[in-house]
């Protein structure tokens, strides 16, 4: 196998990428000058070494707590409950939230093997328990895995007695909320309902 089709092959593996796109990718990187493929492998190098889950939220973050978490005008009282981290940046682009967040790293999927003990659920609990929160907002994914999650966490914060709502309507179902557009985010999130 040549060097060209081993860096075809590596980027064929990311996902959205086919082999026609991960040739064209491999190609593009061997007609820069060398420096960027230095500095690409340098970056990639960086980000598995450094990148970590942020200690209180689970946001990735290179240091011990993410931005988010770190922020004192963020509303301690507020928190919103997403699947990724891809969710939880989509919705900080919407710049409308101002709550904090916990990152549950995945959605209930039996068929692919993920349970609740694969999820952060049991932090969040904790969290629930020890942080003055008011009102969680279950922000899942409106698609089958998403609602299951959301009706089994909410099935573990109902006896906190704690007020929890979710996102409105205008999210398409069967959608991903890291690929909605912010204005749509924005709606879902002024008029969320009671859940």
């Amino acid at each position: 196998m040549t060097s060209l089709d081993l860096l075809t092959h590596e980027l064929s593996k990311l996902p959205g990428v086919g082999n026609k796109t991960a040739l064209r990718l491999a190609l593009f990187i061997t007609r820069q000058p060398a420096q960027y493929a230095l500095s690409l492998a340098k970056a990639l190098t960086e980000v598995t070494s450094k990148i970590r889950f942020c200690s209180v939220c689970f946001h990735l973050t290179d240091q011990e707590l993410c931005s988010v978490c770190t922020n004192p005008m963020r509303d301690h009282k507020i928190l919103c409950v997403v699947e990724e981290s891809s969710d939880l940046m989509a919705l900080e682009k919407t710049k409308i939230y101002r709550g904090r967040y916990h990152v549950l790293q995945g959605a209930l999927s039996p068929l692919d093997g993920i349970g609740p003990d694969n999820l952060r659920v049991k932090e969040l609990i904790q969290r629930l328990r020890s942080e003055p929160v008011e009102e969680i907002i279950l922000a899942t994914s409106p698609n089958v895995t998403g609602d299951a999650t959301a009706l089994y966490v909410s099935k573990l914060i109902k006896p906190l007695g704690l007020r929890m709502t979710k996102l409105a309507s205008g999210l398409p179902v069967g959608g991903d909320i890291q690929y909605a557009d912010p204005v749509t985010l924005s709606r879902a999130f002024e008029h969320r309902m009671e859940y």
